[in-house]
Order: structure tokens, then sequence, then C-alpha cells
């Protein structure tokens, strides 16, 4: 630890971190990117919704699921679109507690910058696998996120289940 007039400080290496830092932000929506090209975190490409993993999780396993259609309000989506965008929420929901087995899930939507938005062109459900005493003093206390999997290794898990997923419940 360095001491800095009296403080002590704590260095916490996160080198997958540069990428996004050093990256053309301009006009970029994550989801039209990842949909238009050959992405290593999109575990799912439909017609009409994609998952993909969170670059920056919570914790481990934290999913991006939003509609192919580039909108950022719940009443710009059509009936086939909400109604495939939640089963791709559940079926997300399954895959994650077959591989990873989770106590319970965070689901949620932030509309809006205000309420938390970071993309908030593209509407997207975040599925947050929790466990218990996923949440502990180092976060509490040191503002620290403690990720226990690389995001490869969770990808690599995680993959083969969503290339088997079938969406056809809606027909």
């Amino acid at each position: 630890m360095l001491l800095l007039e009296g403080i002590d400080m704590k260095t916490i290496w996160a080198p997958w971190r540069i990428e996004y830092i050093l990256s053309d932000k301009k006009d970029m929506c994550i989801f039209c990117d990842a949909l238009s090209k050959n992405d290593d975190l999109t575990l799912y490409k439909g017609k009409i919704t994609t998952v993909m993993m969170n670059k920056f999780p919570y914790i481990n396993g934290h999913l991006l699921v939003a509609p192919v259609r580039h909108l950022s309000a719940l009443d710009e989506l059509q009936k086939e679109e909400m109604g495939e965008l939640i089963a791709t929420v559940e079926k997300s929901v399954a895959i994650l507690k077959k591989v990873m087995n989770p106590d319970g899930f965070n689901i949620g939507l932030n509309l809006g910058k205000v309420a938390g938005a970071g993309v908030e062109e593209h509407l997207h459900f975040h599925v947050v696998p929790r466990w218990f005493g996923d949440v502990n003093s180092l976060t509490v206390l040191g503002e620290v996120r403690v990720i226990p999997e690389h995001i490869k290794s969770t990808f690599n898990n995680l993959k083969p289940h969503f290339d088997k997923l079938d969406l056809r419940i809606l027909n």
C-alpha cells in the first residue's frame, strides 16, 4: 500500500476497462454494435431479441436482454416483441439457474438517465444472479466488487446453453 498524506491508498487492477476507456464512444450503441458483428460477449442473437454479457458486471453472470430493434421506451415495443423479450428474460434466468445455481435474481429496466440507464437509447433488461453473501463488507465499506470468475469463463459456460435457445413458445 502507498501512503499519501496519511491516507492508505489501495490499488485495484482492472485491465479489461482500458478497452472501454480508449474506445470511440460517439453515437455508439453497444447492442446495435454487437448485433452488426461477431461480438465476443453476445450469447444469443435472435430475430427479435438478443442476450449479451454485461462487460462491466455487478456480479458473475450479469446479462443484458434487449430487443433487436433500436428503441428506448416500452410503449414503442410491438406486442410480439414484448412477448419475446419477456420470454428471453425467462429463458436466460433458466439457463443461469442451471449453470450457476444462484439463490435469486434482480431483474429490471433502467428507463432514462435519471433512473440509471447507461445506454438509455436502447431498451434492455438487466438479469443479475444473486447469491447469499455476494455483497459483503468489501463492497459496502471499500466500494469494491469482487467478481470471482473471468468474464470469458462465464461466457464459455453459458454459451452452449444459449446456442440451444428456442423461443418458439410464442407460436
